[in-house]
Parts: structure tokens; C-alpha cells; sequence
């Protein structure tokens, strides 16, 4: 789970970022590419392209593209029929689409996981919840498509992992993640992008570099990582970990007003809900180590 923490923090940092110096002042599709273009530069030198499993190289490219193609598509053009509040409301349930599909993939019905993931939910809503306003439906669908799909590609990394073995190092073939994301964030830019609304002034080159090696390039390879030593449900609450995370890097960097009793009040929650799924987790170890040998 530290690799895990650690991306939290990131992507925390990252969030900040790009409400200060990119959002409504750079085309959204254009940070994107840069950040894949970035990460993906960091990787490919590195990437073995013989002898690896074929599924596992395909499964790769798929989970690239859902995560930083379909996934961002979706999430910067919901801000043109939603508020932010609204945004930030329907992101709260990624944690459900990950332990859904996990078991999906598994072939199971895991309640513990559901159990920790919707726990984790509410906290995340507890600190983001606002009232709805105007027409949201389109939006929300299309939140619900992309955390969806940010859910499917770390649980196929995983599951990836673990179903096809190689004694290649994860560095030596992630580069394959970053050129299916190239897949679709590249025509996306051509086809959506603004030319108008590139980077003006060196902060903002300097935050998209930030964010391309950093939250991008380590970010994405540090989480993937640690999405395989931990189970479905934990991972499932570290994706709403972010929400107090966030905020109280908001608070602290930019002093923007937050709610402290909601925000105590969320984290508190979230931090249950990992501690309902490590109970339920020891319990079962617990059943399995009293059976006969």
C-alpha cells in the first residue's frame, strides 16, 4: 500500500495544479497528449518487445487507451454541462466500479469489497456533496462512463499481472500502457483540440512537465505496482483517498475555504471503510488457517 499512498499524495498535488494554472487557459486535449507524451517517453526506451505473453502486451495497450483515452475524453467535456461541485460529486463512486469489475473478472461476489468500497463512497460524498443544479443527466452519464473506465484499466493491469507471469521487471514493459493511451489521446487532439489555447507561459509547460513525469509516468507505474499487493476492496478505497487529499492540499498551498467538519468528518469514513475491509480480509485468513492441513 505505500505505492499507493504515494500516487495519492501525487495526484492530490496534481489536482491543485491544474485547477490554478491549466484548467480554462489550456486545451484540455493538448495537456493530455503532453502528458502521455511525456510518460511515454520515459518508458519506450525501456520496453522489451519480444518474448513477453501477447494478451499481456494487447491488455496493456487496452488499459492505456480506457485510462487516458476514453477516461479524460469523457471527464473534461463533462465540465460543459456540469458545475464543478457536480463534477466532483459524481467522481465518488469509482471505488464501485473497481471491486464490481474486479469481481466480474474473478467470477465472484466479494461483499466485503462491495461493503468497504460503498462505505468509501460516502465519505468521499459527505466532503464533496453539493446541491444539483440545471441539467446534469448527460453529464453524469458521461462521469459514469469514465470512471468506469479508469476503474477497468487498473483492474486489468492487475489482473494482467497476476494471470500472465514473465520474468521481465513491470518497467521493462509499461511503455506498452503509454502507447495505447497514445491511441486516442493523440486524434483526440487533432480532431477536439483548440491550437489557440496552447501553454502561454513557463509555469504552465512547467506544470505539464510536472504532470507528465510525475503524476503521469511514475504515478500511473507506482500505482499499477501497487494495485498488485494489495486485494480488490483496499484498492477500491485508496481510489477515494484523494478526495481529503485534495482538499487539504487546496487548503493548505492556496487557502481555499473548505468545510474542516465535513472534510474531518469524510476522511474519517474513508479511513473505516479500510478498516472494514482489513477486518474482513484477517477474518477470512482466520477461517482458512483453522481448516484441516
Amino acid at each position: 500500500m505505500p505505492y499507493l499512498a504515494v500516487v495519492t499524495v501525487l495526484w492530490a498535488f496534481s489536482f491543485s495544479l491544474i485547477g490554478q494554472y491549466l484548467a480554462g487557459r489550456v486545451d484540455s486535449d493538448f495537456a493530455v497528449l503532453v502528458r502521455v507524451a511525456i510518460a511515454a517517453a520515459v518508458f519506450v526506451p525501456l520496453t522489451v518487445w519480444r518474448g513477453l505473453p501477447r494478451r499481456l502486451v494487447a491488455g496493456f495497450w487496452v488499459a492505456g487507451a480506457l485510462q487516458f483515452g476514453i477516461t479524460y475524453l469523457c471527464l473534461y467535456r463533462s465540465f460543459t454541462v456540469l458545475t464543478v461541485p457536480e463534477v466532483l460529486l459524481f467522481t465518488v463512486l469509482t471505488p464501485l466500479y473497481v471491486t464490481l469489475i474486479d469481481d466480474a473478472l474473478e467470477g465472484r461476489f466479494n461483499r466485503r469489497a462491495l461493503l468497504a468500497a460503498a462505505v468509501a463512497v460516502g465519505g468521499g460524498a459527505i466532503i464533496r456533496f453539493h446541491k444539483l443544479e440545471g441539467d446534469y443527466l448527460w453529464g453524469f452519464v458521461l462521469l459514469q462512463v469514465a470512471n468506469a473506465t479508469f476503474a477497468a484499466g487498473q483492474v486489468l493491469c492487475r489482473h494482467l499481472l497476476a494471470r500472465h507471469p514473465t520474468p521481465q521487471p513491470l518497467h521493462r514493459f509499461f511503455g506498452h500502457f503509454f502507447l495505447g493511451a497514445l491511441l486516442l489521446a493523440l486524434p483526440s487532439y487533432w480532431l477536439f483540440g483548440n491550437p489557440a489555447k496552447l501553454p502561454q507561459t513557463a509555469v504552465q509547460w512547467g506544470v505539464l512537465a510536472w504532470m507528465g513525469l510525475f503524476a503521469t509516468a511514475l504515478g500511473m507505474y507506482w500505482w499499477v505496482l501497487g494495485s498488485t499487493q494489495v486485494d480488490a476492496g483496499t484498492l477500491a478505497v485508496m481510489n477515494e483517498l484523494h478526495v481529503p487529499a485534495g482538499l487539504v492540499v487546496n487548503l493548505l498551498i492556496w487557502n481555499r475555504e473548505a468545510d474542516l467538519p465535513r472534510l474531518l468528518a469524510g476522511g474519517a469514513v474513508i479511513f473505516a471503510s479500510l478498516a472494514i475491509n482489513g477486518w474482513g480480509r484477517r477474518g477470512a485468513l482466520s477461517k482458512a488457517g483453522s481448516g484441516s492441513p
